[in-house]
């Protein structure tokens, strides 16, 4: 890396000593003789992707005990799902793919899979099948590619770039074919209190029963105590066995999981790769199914006698994903029904945070609610903003009125430069432009 072979060793040179202390600025170089501006280019690509590589590895690595992924037992003898994979699938899945999108390790693109002809998405479903069968998926289906995104903040910090992990779009349609089976399956079992992810249902089926609840509490003078869950996802364990998924299903899903590793992409060039060992695969169709099914079944188990009564049910608690929210009509109520979720939660390897949980109290007079978590005291706020939606202790919507009619202002402010004054558009375009993004805007939670 550098100089020419059969020199003898480089001399360090103060541009390279700044280099390794720090500044990757190469444009103060300029002038330099080309030799000394091509080696601390080397340098500062090699420092750069060394430093990445090491940040998201120990970020999908924790120190913490680990396991590969793996499945809970509980006795559920019967195999579903269990066909081989047919074209028709294969096909569905491959229409469905959007134009445009990164490729993955094999730098297969989208546009290629939808060229495919009859012919070769045949070829396709035969490779699934050799998968589904021998119950081992190739090793780039079971390789992601980690770019980062800016965020914001110093840039020579790893920890101020958002990872982005791009899978082989093959693997792809192998784990959604895989991803529809497994949610036939699942779906009849998933609480209805989780709406994350489920076909037909969305954030207005949570917001809706929530601001119900909280209005007809308030007109009767009946406090509500509640604590919103904030869930740090770190798992190893998905379970699947115990909602009936067993068989070839289960082995295809495991083999996606079995010596998963990831590689770091920095300009052009990719690192070592190195394995993972603890989460669900970042862009994999499988991953949604499976944390909604881990997420239900903590909260299954974590049912107790507490509540409120709303339209005729008893409702303990909201889901949506991992957007937690437990209620109760008292703080001891509360308090016990947070110790089981948080002890589900520690038993299936999950973590509650107790810097971003917090609890609140609608009620007419102030009302102290302290919970724990552990030893540790959970903040009380007078107003938290669940899915997008301004709540507060006094059951007032006025705040978060105020709030959409501001957003949807400066999104029609946007649109007057962008579209309403761009005389190359159509009147009905400019009408579908306004349906589609100012009028969500503004009546978002309030449909």
């Amino acid at each position: 890396m550098g100089g020419s072979k059969g020199r003898g060793p480089r001399q360090t040179r103060p541009g390279q000593q700044k280099l390794a202390l720090g500044t990757w600025n190469v444009t103060l170089l300029g002038g330099k003789e080309p030799e000394l501006v091509r080696e601390v280019e080397c340098y500062q690509l090699d420092l750069v992707g060394l430093t990445s590589t090491q940040h998201f590895r120990e970020l999908q690595n924790p120190t913490r005990p680990t396991n590969p992924p793996s499945v809970i037992e509980a006795g559920l003898e019967y195999d579903r799902g269990s066909a081989s994979i047919s074209l028709r699938e294969v096909t569905e899945v491959v229409k469905q793919l959007h134009s445009g999108k990164a490729q993955g390790i094999d730098e297969i693109h989208p546009e290629m899979l939808k060229a495919l002809g009859d012919e070769g998405l045949s070829w396709l479903t035969c490779l699934s099948n050799i998968a589904w069968k021998s119950g081992t998926a190739p090793k780039e289906w079971r390789t992601g590619v980690v770019v980062h995104l800016f965020k914001k903040g110093d840039q020579r910090v790893c920890a101020n770039y958002r990872g982005i992990t791009l899978l082989s779009l093959p693997g792809k349609v192998y784990s959604k074919v895989l991803e529809r089976r497994v949610w036939l399956i699942v779906e009849p079992l998933i609480e209805e209190e989780q709406c994350g992810f489920c076909p037909g249902h969305g954030t207005t089926d949570q917001l809706f029963p929530l601001a119900g609840l909280l209005k007809g509490a308030w007109d009767y003078a009946h406090p509500v105590y509640m604590c919103f869950v904030d869930l740090e996802n770190e798992y190893d364990r998905v379970v699947l066995r115990e909602y009936g998924v067993r068989g070839s299903l289960l082995r295809a899903i495991q083999s996606l999981y079995f010596q998963s590793e990831s590689c770091v992409r920095i300009l052009g060039c990719k690192s070592d790769s190195f394995p993972v060992g603890v989460g669900l695969r970042q862009g994999c169709a499988l991953s949604p199914t499976l944390f909604v099914t881990f997420i239900d079944r903590i909260s299954r188990r974590s049912h107790g006698g507490e509540g409120l009564q709303f339209g005729g049910l008893r409702i303990a608690s909201l889901l949506f994903v991992d957007d937690v929210v437990l209620m109760a009509s008292s703080a001891c109520d509360l308090q016990h029904s947070l110790d089981r979720f948080t002890a589900e939660c520690q038993a299936a390897g999950m973590r509650i945070s107790t810097s971003k949980s917090e609890a609140m109290v609608l009620s007419r007079k102030p009302v102290d609610c302290l919970l724990r978590v552990g030893s540790e005291s959970l903040p009380q706020v007078k107003e938290f903003k669940y899915l997008r939606v301004l709540f507060t202790s006094e059951g007032r919507m006025e705040q978060e009125i105020g709030r959409r009619i501001g957003a949807a202002g400066a999104v029609l402010q946007s649109l007057y430069r962008t579209v309403v004054t761009k005389r190359g558009l159509s009147q009905k375009a400019k009408l579908s432009i306004y349906q589609s993004i100012f009028v969500p805007t503004l009546t978002y939670g309030h449909e």
